[in-house]
């Protein structure tokens, strides 16, 4: 069991695509474990948009099998909360991407514990 100074709370990651290419959201530092409490996907849009979600083991080039978020759909003006209890170790990258109506729309925030 780490000690308390080993363990740290934080906002992990967020981001607000500018475009439909995937943006790794966040690292899970060399030496460290984390665990994903709740990741939080905004649409400040008046239309619905889409987005993706992946989780890539240490550094894994994307693949379909790393997806866990595939076309999810955000209503207009709403939030999506998913909360998760996702445990990442070293170098596993959480990696995200809007749809094209997501795109300067979608906002992307990651919270969890990172720990030695």
């Amino acid at each position: 069991m780490p000690l308390t100074s080993d363990i740290t709370y934080k906002i992990l990651g967020q981001s607000a695509p500018s475009n439909t290419s995937t943006v790794d959201l966040y690292t899970c530092p060399s030496l460290k474990n984390t665990v994903v409490s709740t990741m939080m996907i905004c649409n400040r849009a008046t239309v619905n948009a889409a987005y993706n979600i992946a989780i890539r083991a240490n550094s894994a080039a994307l693949a379909n099998q790393h997806y866990i978020a595939f076309n999810t759909v955000v209503p207009a003006n709403d939030s999506i909360a998913l909360t998760v209890g996702m445990a990442l170790g070293s170098n596993d990258i959480i990696t995200i991407q809007a749809n094209t109506t997501g795109v300067n729309n979608l906002g992307f925030t990651v919270f969890g514990t990172e720990m030695q």
